[in-house]
């Protein structure tokens, strides 16, 4: 441990090997500790430095000539005669033993230190004075040189006393700044490159203007073609006239001004619309029951309607009171008498392809707009001009690809358009599907009046109730309400058979499908109101035998049978449990409306010991109303115990459950009314429910039978269900003649009106007591 004179040095580091030459005063010292001080706090390590010689700098002041000689620990501090301050130092030198980590350290600080060297445009004697450093703390120190590094970094380096851990440290400091290096030099080249990019292209676009001057191809070339394809789109004056104001800017700003493209594509789309084109209309009433017949089995009331629409249009137009091309805004405001037709039915009814019936049948073109999860309204009116990447909304494109103005567009999915704060687009829609007002429909891109009163809109929908209300308004609903099973093998026999044997590469003669074979899928096999289910088990019977005839194990023409099903389609999927399901009292039968059509429901009800005097329980994910109805159901029986024949001890210290299955699907509705007060007087009289009943209609507390709706799904599913009797409200009488004539023919219907009509139709008869012996 020697003593040594303190020379701070502010915001100075020196490191061991340094000569440096600084204004200080060592006071005739042969050594010194020189330590580091910022903000007048000390680094923990300082240098021991030999004074060689002491100068004179400019100015006058006195310095002296140091040269550093190793690293020393301060430790405690007094002051000497003179009042100058000196510490207690211990030497460290660099003796500690290289192992190979340590050289693998110095191979990496070379490397890093000559490409930093290189980046800077070294001239070699740097890198040739680091080459021949050959101890590993001498090399670690040289970072002391860095002009890059801070204060903090060097201290930080200093005080690193172990020389593998200090030669690491300065690996890390200088791969930071070669990294920081390399990123400059590569931002200095993009920006050289971008802007000698600039200026080629500069050059070839002058050439190009040349090039294109000498063709005739020039700015004036483009005007003339724009104006060209204006006069010859037959638009109406005002649009011509916005679309010569449009044409006029690009010729004063040039083909190279930052609007161009976007004029340019406004003209594109402006000019794309079909003003003049209109499709020759056929409007024969008899012509189109004819297609729509030969493209769709069933569906009477659809045709009929669509027939009507048809027969009406032929009408106006004979006798001078449809609107045409020609008449002005005004006349047309007047005139209209447009009908919005909106096909709402379960999937897979045929309504979107009903509509591609009217096109053909009408000769008009065919449009299909899918406006399913549509959020954004701009997807309807289209986006303002000033947004980059602006389009026109769906309207536009649809008579775009239609050609004509007098398509029929069919607005799909329209009961599953949302709305979020890019706006509502079923609100938009309101000015379309309103034969006032869609004469002067403006689109936002275009920024023109449209004349959408020639279109034929024909919306599609799987349940009304979804539907903004003032969007239904405007509509003309037209149910489907799903097929009958006599439909289902007609249809399968004529349409889906020989498109699905057509897919599988199959020859007719070379497979044969029976009615009775088409029957047992339907009935068997599928369970819903449309047809796409019965499609798939179509196509996958007739892929099972195109494999066959493929690998030579068949040999045409193959009859379809019993055994053939069963092979390609497994076991049987849908089972008619009605009779299974209510052979124990305290399980009634009902009919309900879903998403996808008409559907048999069960419910079930039981009784247990419990503490409460009739406390209910329900379960079957039911929502308000359907819980309300069995609370009703519960509260009547318990009124009318003695007309029943129910024992007051039924209801004492006993607890009701009701269920109806299945347990995973949301339930909700009055119509289960009576078919929960069935199943409870079911229970309690231990008279069992006749299997082949069906019932639907709401209850009051009273006990009248009050009205539902979605009758001729809830009928059709029962007939499907193998059910051949139902009970329904007096006041739905009317309803039946919706009900197709063959499933009326083969069923029974029960109008009633109170609940006392629906147990005497719905229960079996009392059990009778056995004679006496």
């Amino acid at each position: 441990m020697t003593s040594l004179l303190l020379l701070p040095l502010d915001d100075t580091v020196v490191f061991p090997t340094m000569d440096v030459t600084l204004p200080v005063d060592t006071g005739g010292e042969d050594r010194v500790l020189l330590v580091p001080r910022h903000e007048g706090e000390y680094a923990k390590v300082g240098t021991i430095a030999r004074v060689t010689r002491t100068v004179r700098l400019p100015g006058g002041a006195r310095g002296a000539v140091l040269e550093g000689e190793a690293r020393g620990i301060a430790g405690a501090a007094h002051t000497d005669h003179a009042g100058r301050l000196r510490v207690e130092v211990v030497e460290h030198p660099d003796d500690a033993p290289v192992d190979g980590r340590t050289r693998e350290l110095e191979r990496e600080y070379r490397a890093i230190v000559e490409e930093l060297l290189e980046l800077r445009g070294d001239d070699g004697r740097v890198a040739a004075f680091v080459r021949a450093i050959t101890e590993p703390g001498v090399l670690a120190d040289t970072t002391g040189y860095a002009p890059d590094l801070t204060f903090e970094q060097k201290v930080r380096v200093l005080e690193t006393l172990d020389v593998t851990e200090r030669l690491a440290l300065a690996v890390e400091l200088q791969r930071e700044r070669l990294t920081e290096l390399q990123v400059r030099k590569r931002i200095r080249e993009d920006v050289e490159s971008g802007a000698q990019q600039q200026q080629r292209e500069y050059v070839l676009r002058k050439q190009m203007e040349s090039i294109r001057r000498e063709l005739g191809e020039d700015d004036a070339s483009v005007v003339e073609e724009y104006r060209t394809k204006i006069e010859e789109s037959g638009m109406p004056e005002e649009v011509r006239e916005q679309a010569e104001r449009e044409l006029g800017r690009l010729e004063r700003s040039g083909e190279q001004s930052g609007e161009a493209q976007t004029i340019r594509t406004y003209l594109d789309w402006l000019v794309a619309v079909p003003w003049s084109e209109r499709s020759e209309e056929q409007l024969d009433p008899q012509g189109t029951r004819e297609v729509l017949d030969a493209d769709h089995h069933g569906l009477e009331d659809v045709k009929d309607r669509i027939v009507e629409y048809v027969a009406v249009r032929k009408l106006r137009q004979e006798r001078g009171l449809d609107v045409t091309a020609t008449d002005d805004k005004a006349e047309k405001a007047k005139r209209a008498a447009g009908t919005i037709l909106t096909l709402i039915g379960p999937p897979g009814t045929g309504k979107t392809s009903i509509g591609e019936s009217i096109a053909r049948a009408m000769g008009r073109e065919f449009v299909r707009m899918s406006l399913g999860g549509v959020r954004d309204e701009a997807e309807i009116r289209g986006h303002r001009r000033t947004y980059i990447g602006a389009l026109p909304g769906r309207l536009v494109r649809a008579l775009r690809d239609a050609g004509t103005m007098n398509p029929v567009i069919l607005l799909d999915e329209v009961d599953k358009v949302g709305a979020d704060w890019r706006g509502d687009p079923s609100a938009a829609l309101l000015e379309v599907l309103d034969p006032a007002q869609n004469a002067t429909f403006r689109d936002h891109y275009l920024d023109v009046e449209l004349d959408l009163s020639e279109v034929v809109f024909v919306a599609t929908a799987n349940q009304a109730e979804t539907i903004p209300g003032p969007l239904l308004d405007r509509m003309e609903v037209i149910r489907f309400d799903g097929y009958t099973v006599e439909e289902k093998v007609a249809i399968a026999r004529d349409h889906l058979v020989p498109r699905q044997r057509e897919r599988q590469g199959l020859l007719p003669e070379e497979v044969v499908v029976d009615d009775d074979q088409l029957r047992t899928l339907v009935a068997e096999y599928t369970r819903e109101a449309g047809v796409r289910q019965l499609e798939r088990e179509v196509g996958k019977l007739l892929r099972k035998t195109a494999t066959k005839v493929a690998a030579g194990t068949a040999t045409p023409p193959v009859h379809v049978d019993e055994a053939a099903i069963r092979e390609a389609l497994g076991r049987q999927k849908v089972f008619q449990e009605a009779a299974a399901r209510t052979a124990v009292p305290g399980v009634a039968t009902g009919l309900a409306v879903t998403g996808t059509g008409g559907d048999v429901l069960f419910v079930e009800a039981n009784a247990m010991d419990g503490k409460g005097s009739g406390a209910l329980t329900l379960t079957g994910q039911l929502g308000d109303v359907m819980k309300e109805s069995a609370r009703i159901a519960l509260t009547y029986v318990r009124a009318h115990r003695e007309e029943l024949g129910i024992d007051r001890e039924a209801f004492e210290d006993r607890e009701f459950h009701v269920h109806v299955p299945a347990g995973a699907i949301p339930k909700d509705g009055p119509s289960a009314g009576i078919t929960m007060t069935t199943a409870l007087a079911s229970l309690l009289t231990g008279r069992a429910v006749r299997h082949t009943v069906g019932m639907t209609g709401e209850v009051t507390l009273q006990g009248r039978v009050l009205p539902i709706g979605g009758l001729k799904q809830k009928v059709l599913a029962a007939h499907a269900a193998g059910l051949t009797d139902v009970i329904l409200p007096e006041r739905n009488r009317a309803d039946l003649d919706d009900v197709p004539a063959d499933v009326r023919e083969k069923m029974r219907f029960h109008p009633v009106m109170t609940i006392g009509e629906v147990l005497e139709l719905a229960l079996e008869p009392a059990p009778t007591a056995a004679p006496a012996a």
